[in-house]
């Protein structure tokens, strides 16, 4: 076979090789937007969290796994494909490689079988924690090795993206346990600490009654799952009585929601008169502060205005100043 005819068969197979791997995408691609389509029964939003409230968590569940499934078919096909076509463009240089070959790589897999054993192992990991839906793309989890929001589930690696938006790639092989913390519900947990000689039971009613409004308003009772619950008193310490609020809501509202109770808690003490002592230093860690990766949601308000100085307030276009407050200096 000429030089030329070899170009020339070595092309038509790059370029089958092409055209089979956009034709499998394609059907791939094709085959998940009808899912998810059927799944969101035409909704607009792309965000699988956002029709959480619409769908039940099962069709939420089966968004998530299909587009996972997706990914990691797409790769699938990328690899395989590659593969054929490099052993045929072998095989039209040289029939004779193919044959040597053959035996030089039945002697590197005996040599490298310990190695490839991680392989297989991440590459099956991969395909089950998808399969028994264990976590999906936009899942908020905890994997032991890094905690955060799941950007993508490869064939041997996952992304996950963590509150600090440091994007971790754990190995699927090395996962051993994962904590889905965006499957079926949240528990909004709020520890009140308030000085000895406060009315426990007084503050205890206020604090119900604080939660079941913010439960009951038009703003959040569409997150709340559940009547908020008050468990008494917690603990104890040498400073302060500890009382516990829960409230179960959706998992995508739970950051919004907790933000908006511990701010009411405190209004409504501040109303009885109750001081609150002070408290030591919270830093959030695993799941505390996975949970604030996915971004705040709160119902829209109008912004807080600012008051600046008319001679620090620069001049963008604007017909006029802010008023100042009466007896504040100009």
């Amino acid at each position: 076979m000429s030089v030329l005819a070899k170009a020339i068969n070595i092309a038509v197979i790059i370029i089958l090789a092409l055209l089979l791997r956009w034709i499998l995408r394609v059907v791939i691609d094709h085959v998940v937007k009808r899912i998810v389509s059927g799944v969101k029964k035409g909704q607009p939003s792309d965000d699988t969290q956002a029709i959480a409230a619409a769908s039940p968590l099962a069709a939420v569940r089966i968004v998530q796994r299909t587009r996972t499934l997706g990914t990691v078919l797409g790769n699938i096909v990328n690899v395989i494909i590659f593969i054929v076509a490099v052993l045929l463009i072998v095989g039209v240089i040289d029939a004779s490689i193919i044959g040597s070959f053959a035996l030089l790589s039945a002697a590197i897999g005996a040599g490298l079988g310990f190695g490839a054993q991680n392989i297989v192992k991440d590459v099956l990991g991969g395909i089950f924690m998808v399969t028994e839906d264990q976590l999906g793309v936009g899942d908020v989890v905890d994997t032991g090795s890094a905690t955060g929001v799941v950007e993508s589930v490869g064939i041997r690696v996952t992304q996950v993206r963590d509150v600090n938006g440091t994007l971790w790639y754990v190995r699927n092989g090395e996962i051993l346990r994962v904590g889905n913390m965006s499957q079926g519900w949240a528990r909004v947990i709020v520890d009140l600490a308030v000085p000895y000689d406060a009315d426990i039971d007084a503050v205890e009613a206020k604090m119900l009654e604080t939660a079941e409004v913010l439960a009951t308003s038009g703003k959040w009772r569409s997150r709340v799952l559940e009547k908020p619950e008050i468990w008494g008193l917690e603990s104890i310490s040498a400073e302060a009585l500890v009382i516990r609020v829960v409230m179960k809501v959706r998992t995508s509202a739970k950051d919004d929601v907790s933000r908006e109770l511990r701010m009411r808690l405190k209004r409504a003490l501040d109303e009885m008169g109750v001081r609150l002592p002070s408290l030591s230093t919270v830093v959030l860690s695993g799941f505390d502060g996975a949970t604030s990766v996915k971004g705040a949601r709160p119902p829209k308000t109008k912004p807080t205005p600012l008051l600046t100085a008319p001679d620090t307030m620069p001049r963008l276009g604007r017909k006029r100043r802010p008023t100042l407050p009466e007896g504040s200096e100009s």
